[in-house]
């Protein structure tokens, strides 16, 4: 799918890009394009020397983007360090620069779960999520010095999660309300459902890492003798310092079982009344950002229809349940 801010690279930028900045001889043997993302271009190289690895370019900066994607190279690259120095499987980072929206990593070897889901039989899958817990809750070791995007020009940090994520939420309503992007409900009724939460969101006191966009496509699995494992998760440029709730937004998809034992892998048991009314608030937050994206990406008509369709639909379901 052609994405319009996503950068148009050849194969000869990307391999300059790779020469300047891997170590030793770089003798590019293979490329690949990925065009499967919504952001950044990533182009696969493979090397005479038997590395394989993912350049990955960030949009132009003078693009229209939505607000809280500035920066988000830099917070990629934030998130990559942080989750790898805590244990969390991610490809290897060679090389990163946030400046320049640049960065460098391994190629994985296995698939995404989005497209392995329908081979792995169900035990398997349940298995399979809980783990994906399990190993995601790393990201939640870390913590920020401030609630918040880890954007340097400090917008949205708060010493509070009740105001980080009001200024959140604040900002992707400002984005649709630029854009003309249709909502459900008025503006302002959502910004009061969330601002009514406030005590609820400070029951959150330390600014823990984040991924927020581990749904199946950034998950890759790999088979082996003993059956279907985590390889590593990827695309990390959605992370914030929050709520660690915020985390199950993603990972808590399939069947019920399969939910259920992604939510026990991640925390260890249930969630209580009050994480499932945060989590509603999350769920409400990333289907403002994906009604708000179609606008900036430059999807056509039916990935636009398709996008905007179920996100009104999950966003209408969430305000009922915070109304209720």
């Amino acid at each position: 799918m052609e994405i319009a801010i996503r950068p148009k690279l050849d194969r000869a930028a990307v391999e300059a890009i790779a020469r300047e900045h891997l170590p030793g001889p770089v003798e590019v043997v293979g490329h690949e394009e990925f065009k499967d993302g919504f952001f950044n271009a990533a182009h696969a190289l493979e090397l005479a020397d038997g590395r394989h690895v993912v350049v990955k370019v960030a949009p132009d900066k003078d693009l229209k983007l939505l607000r809280y994607e500035v920066d988000l190279m830099a917070t990629e690259i934030e998130c990559f360090e942080r989750g790898l120095a805590a244990g969390v499987p991610m490809p290897a980072l060679h090389y990163g620069d946030p400046e320049g929206g640049v960065m460098i990593i391994d190629r994985l070897k296995g698939v995404t779960l989005a497209k392995a889901g329908k081979d792995i039989p169900e035990k398997e899958r349940i298995a399979l999520r809980r783990e994906i817990g399990e190993l995601s809750a790393r990201f939640a070791t870390v913590t920020g010095e401030r609630f918040g995007y880890p954007r340097k020009d400090g917008r949205t940090a708060a010493d509070s999660w009740s105001a980080s994520f009001q200024a959140m939420i604040d900002d992707v309503l400002a984005d649709i309300a630029e854009n003309g992007s249709p909502l459900p409900r008025p503006a302002e009724e959502i910004r009061a459902l969330v601002a009514a939460e406030k005590d609820l969101l400070d029951e959150v006191e330390r600014p823990a890492l984040v991924h927020f966009d581990l749904w199946d496509g950034n998950i890759f699995v790999v088979q082996d003798e003993s059956g279907w494992r985590v390889e590593a998760f990827i695309d990390g440029e959605r992370a914030l310092y929050g709520d660690p709730i915020a985390e199950v937004v993603s990972l808590a998809f399939g069947s019920d079982a399969e939910q259920a034992a992604a939510v026990e892998g991640f925390l260890g048991r249930g969630m209580t009344p009050g994480e499932e009314r945060r989590l509603a608030l999350y769920r409400v937050y990333l289907m403002l950002i994906l009604i708000a994206e179609c606008e900036v990406r430059g999807f056509d008509d039916e990935q636009t229809e398709h996008q905007r369709g179920w996100s009104t639909e999950s966003l209408v379901k969430n305000l009922a349940l915070l109304e209720g």
